[in-house]
């Protein structure tokens, strides 16, 4: 077998590759002889078919089922011979055969030589998150607002309250669409409706109706409205205010705090932002050390993998939606950014698990499973099953690998602490 490799981009490789003519023919010659002892041919008793008949009733589809077979072996084995390390599967075209060879062609990207650099240079800020007691009442107000009660009230309508409402609205003095609506409802000061809205509604009461200008911002996603002023009659149906339930023993039980009470639960729900905190720490600091690891890197990636990718995430993406219709499936070009740069860094993680020996022992992933199921109340149980299950490990061991690849990463690149609060960390203002 003679093996010629021509480099026709950056990982694009073009393979030629020669088998002699004579190893086909043997190989065609004996799987005849092999089909002759059975075949079932009118005229001729079985195993007692000659030879030409039985090569010119089988020989065409024999040959060509030796070439499939010599051709993917053959790739194979030149792969190997030349220390190539192909990313998908090659593109086969043959250019024929001569008395001395069989040739063929064979197209196919390569995973690309990393070397990692600046890896030292790295750097991440941590955020040290610092849970104060008005962080801890916002969480509960939070809580009671949840599981609030609504009265009527006979009054004029103000921020906090919930209104419901009919109104009707026209552009140039037509109607548009999605400009009419019967019986909906609003709370005040939540942002549920344009500002110019919401300004109207404030003021209005029970049985009121009145026409309001409402101006759309420049960036509104409908561009027949985007910029324009339009005007609603509005008629306000009901007014009610909030009623929050006591911050009392009652209302502990209510989310399954049997035993401690108020007190108790005060301190299981400082926990709980303590963890929800944690995670998104985890998450933060992730986020930096992959994006600084993409940065401090560039390397190709194989277009193959590429879209292997998309096409990936364009499967998550309409189980995400509930789509099962692929012809109404979100193009796979959406998602071509994000594929790449998932790609990128799977191979640079690669290289540092590799390079750095990195594996998960049992004791990590038993870690990794504890926090799993941090938080469940049968947790121990669910670990077991989990531990148990050959098929949840094979999907935890390389997100455990993978986080230890980061954790390695952060322990030799740089970092700082920014010591800040919950409520600004966890709800950041909009930009």
């Amino acid at each position: 077998m003679n093996v010629t490799v021509e480099s026709t981009g950056a990982l694009e490789r073009r393979m030629r590759v020669e088998v002699p003519i004579e190893s086909i023919e043997n190989e065609v010659k004996t799987r005849l002889q092999s089909v002759g002892r059975t075949a079932r041919i009118k005229g001729f008793r079985p195993g007692k078919v000659p030879a030409r008949v039985v090569r010119q009733k089988y020989g065409k589809q024999v040959r060509q089922e030796v070439l499939g077979e010599i051709m993917q072996k053959s790739y194979t084995d030149a792969v190997v011979q030349e220390n190539l390390k192909p990313a998908g599967g090659p593109k086969i075209e043959s250019e024929g055969e001569d008395d001395q060879n069989f040739t063929y062609v064979a197209t196919f990207e390569v995973l690309p030589d990393v070397t990692l650099k600046n890896l030292d240079k790295i750097k991440v800020e941590k955020p040290d998150v610092d849970i104060r007691d008005e962080d801890l009442d916002e969480m509960l107000m939070s809580l009671r607002r949840q599981r609030a009660t609504w009265n009527e009230v006979e009054r004029k309508a103000k921020n906090g309250d919930r209104v419901v409402i009919d109104f009707s609205g026209k552009l140039g003095g037509e109607p548009f669409e999605g400009g009419t609506g019967s019986d909906v409802p609003v709370h005040l000061g939540q942002g549920q409706m344009l500002p110019d809205f919401e300004k109207g509604l404030s003021g209005m009461q029970a049985g009121d109706e009145k026409s309001i200008k409402v101006k759309f911002p420049k960036d509104y996603p409908a561009e027949e409205l985007a910029g324009k002023k339009a005007d609603f009659a509005i008629t306000m149906h009901t007014v009610s205010e909030e009623v929050l339930p006591e911050l009392d023993d009652e209302f502990a039980a209510a989310f399954n705090v049997t035993e401690g009470g108020l007190e108790q639960f005060r301190k299981d729900v400082q926990e709980n932002m303590a963890r929800e905190a944690k995670q998104k720490v985890d998450t933060d600091i992730r986020e930096q050390v992959m994006n600084q690891l993409i940065e401090k890197n560039p390397i190709d990636v194989p277009q193959a993998l590429v879209h292997d990718e998309m096409h990936s995430m364009q499967h998550e993406a309409m189980q995400r939606l509930g789509i099962e219709d692929h012809d109404k499936a979100p193009p796979m070009e959406n998602f071509r950014e994000q594929a790449e740069k998932r790609v990128r860094l799977g191979l640079l993680l690669r290289q540092v698990i590799s390079e750095q020996g990195i594996a998960a022992s049992q004791d990590d992933l038993r870690a990794r499973v504890e926090e799993m199921c941090e938080g469940y109340e049968s947790a121990d149980e669910m670990v077991g099953m989990y531990m148990g299950n050959p098929q949840i490990m094979q999907q935890v061991e390389p997100m455990v690998v993978e986080q230890k690849a980061v954790d390695w990463l952060l322990e030799n690149g740089k970092s700082k602490v920014k010591k800040v609060r919950f409520g600004d960390y966890m709800n950041p203002p909009a930009s």
